[in-house]
């Protein structure tokens, strides 16, 4: 499943060192057996995730596991008690075939690229995302020292199916909306 969580209008951006890094550290801690976040990242208004669950009461349970350790987290960061840190309700799509998943996973990983308008240049990847551990890129990258945030899928969608429509090249960008 693609989630989508949209932060609240009026709060400074989620790429903000101090931001992002409350968003990564509530993602390592939401470790439920039945519920894993397997790509992610964080925009200036906006977080994006890729996640699993054995089932629908699991990714329910783990979502809300997930949304309210963020919003602990991003709220110490910002010395709030009361305030509101989502605009709405989290936006899913689910993800039924190994097309829909390879285009799931570009789309998260790169999302910088889309916000910032780059479409050409240097292949880069996003460095307040989960990209730096993503083991499906074309080419070979060495893995950053530090454990990785997120856990290994277990769905074969996520786990292989995507690579029948090939490794992600990070020169690749989501489509751009006409």
């Amino acid at each position: 499943m693609h989630v989508t969580l949209r932060v609240a209008k009026g709060l400074p951006s989620f790429r903000n060192e101090r931001l992002y890094l409350a968003v990564e550290s509530a993602i390592r801690a939401t470790r439920r057996e039945d519920f894993r976040v397997v790509e992610f990242s964080v925009q200036d208004d906006h977080v994006h995730a890729l996640v699993e669950g054995d089932d629908k009461r699991a990714l329910e349970r783990g979502l809300r596991s997930l949304i309210a350790r963020v919003t602990r987290r991003v709220k110490k960061v910002l010395g709030l008690s009361r305030a509101k840190i989502w605009g709405d309700r989290y936006h899913r799509r689910d993800l039924t075939s190994p097309r829909q998943v390879r285009n799931a996973l570009v789309y998260v990983l790169a999302n910088f690229k889309k916000h910032l308008r780059v479409t050409h240049g240097a292949p880069r990847i996003a460095l307040r995302s989960s990209a730096p551990w993503f083991t499906g890129w074309i080419q070979n990258r060495q893995l950053p020292a530090e454990s990785s945030p997120v856990e290994p899928p277990r769905t074969w969608l996520a786990r292989a199916g995507w690579m029948k429509h090939g490794l992600i090249h990070p020169g690749e960008a989501p489509r751009f909306p006409n």
